[in-house]
């Protein structure tokens, strides 16, 4: 039975999703917190070579993001999404405090990505049937979830950080297995406020087959074209903790009264004006809803790709008008503002649409397909981030700029299939 529409939290949200939104928060706690020492720990403790840390970096990060393909088609076939993720924790927490062992290192971060790959897809894919068919609030819970990713990737470097670099690293190691535990006692707890199950068998298998069938064809194929679109998008997107890292490094001017602001303080910009401008965003969107002007998702994700797309033309002509000097650091502020908004079009969009039109019983296996998406943009921008040192900054820059923009122009041009699929599977 789904709560009652009526039922309000924060945002004016049913209380399922404040308990999905916190238990999302301490995960990506955990996992950020993790992820910030992990190159520092391979390098300084273990005494590994920058090639070999890197290599075990990215084979992880990879993992993280892969592992929920199977993980998802095991919620939806097997475990069910509330299981799921109360074993996918267990098994990421134990990871966590396997990681304050140096012989167990390798098997730790094995555990962390099997444990990922239950709970990544089988959280979020829960929002969905937090709502009655048709509730407009449902379009846009995925932007208050979003703002828990960006909380726990903004605190894990501030608190697991200092501990490990201050203290030792096996306490920062240690926080993060915490916050891993404390997400996992709150889903536990508010186990009430979260939708049942619907259709997942639940530790017994189901005899009946899951296949596409004729039926789901159009709707897998529209989705697999915004997954390509998005993964083009990404390929721009995920620049801002590689090149644009470097240009704030070296092409900026970052003084400020005789102080010098470290680079990596702008890449907290992001996640905090994540938090800053959600709820202005969903406050606007709650007013458009109401007056029946409310914007189709595919639309709003070009909205959000061509500001990204602006972002990026902005540093383009910083770049060039800089030349061989350093720009003003307000400069990278603002393409912060102009990025963080676009990104909160897009993503969130992204993924309760992926979460939306999830056929029965597949709800799960359908997220993980987003998950995909991420995994296949992420090695995209490595291809596009080796480009950087073959070309100057400004044409690199408008490079991005295009990149984005063409993912705008196709998720528009997919306007008209994905209203059709949407009102086909809306009220199912």
């Amino acid at each position: 039975m789904k709560p009652s529409h009526d039922a309000r939290s924060w945002f004016g949200q049913p209380p399922g999703l404040t308990i999905l939104f916190l238990t999302n928060m301490w995960e990506q706690f955990s996992y950020f917190g993790m992820r910030a020492l992990l190159v520092y720990y391979m390098t300084r403790q273990l005494m590994l070579g920058q090639a070999q840390a890197s290599f075990v970096y990215g084979a992880y990060t990879a993992c993280a993001y892969f592992t929920p393909i199977v993980g998802g088609v095991v919620a939806d076939r097997w475990l069910g999404k509330r299981r799921a993720v109360a074993i996918g924790a267990s098994i990421m927490a134990a990871g966590h405090f396997m990681m304050a062992f140096e012989p167990l290192f390798y098997l730790a971060l094995a555990t962390i990505a099997l444990g990922n790959g239950l709970f990544l897809p089988s959280l979020p894919s829960q929002i969905n049937d937090l709502y009655a068919p048709g509730d407009p609030r449902r379009g846009w819970a995925y932007n208050v979830y979003y703002v828990g990713i960006n909380i726990g990737g903004f605190l894990a470097p501030l608190i697991c950080g200092t501990l490990g670099e201050l203290y030792g690293w096996h306490y920062g190691f240690g926080a993060a297995g915490i916050g891993m535990f404390a997400g996992l006692a709150i889903y536990l707890l508010g186990q009430k406020h979260l939708p049942s199950e619907r259709g997942a068998a639940v530790l017994a298998i189901d005899p009946k087959p899951l296949t596409l069938g004729a039926g789901n064809r159009q709707l897998w194929l529209v989705l697999a074209a915004v997954g390509l679109c998005v993964t083009l998008f990404r390929g721009a997107y995920e620049q801002v903790g590689n090149t644009v890292a470097l240009w704030a490094g070296s092409g900026v001017d970052r003084g400020l009264g005789g102080f010098t602001i470290p680079m990596t303080w702008f890449q907290s910009l992001n996640p905090l004006l994540v938090m800053l401008l959600t709820p202005p965003l969903l406050e606007l969107w709650r007013r458009r809803a109401e007056a029946g002007r409310d914007t189709a998702p595919a639309r709003r994700m070009a909205q959000g790709a061509l500001m990204v797309s602006l972002a990026y033309i902005l540093l383009a002509l910083v770049a060039w008008q800089a030349g061989e000097g350093q720009a003003g650091w307000l400069w990278l502020a603002l393409f912060f503002l102009i990025f963080t908004m676009g990104e909160l079009f897009i993503l969130p969009s992204g993924l309760g649409l992926f979460a939306r039109l999830a056929p029965p019983r597949l709800g799960a296996t359908t997220v993980a397909a987003w998950y995909l998406t991420i995994f296949a943009g992420s090695l995209g921008a490595g291809l596009v981030g080796a480009l950087w040192s073959r070309m100057p900054h400004g044409v690199y820059f408008a490079l991005l700029a295009i990149l984005a923009g063409l993912a705008a122009f196709l998720l528009r041009l997919l306007d008209p299939a994905i209203r059709r699929i949407d009102r086909t599977w809306n009220d199912k």
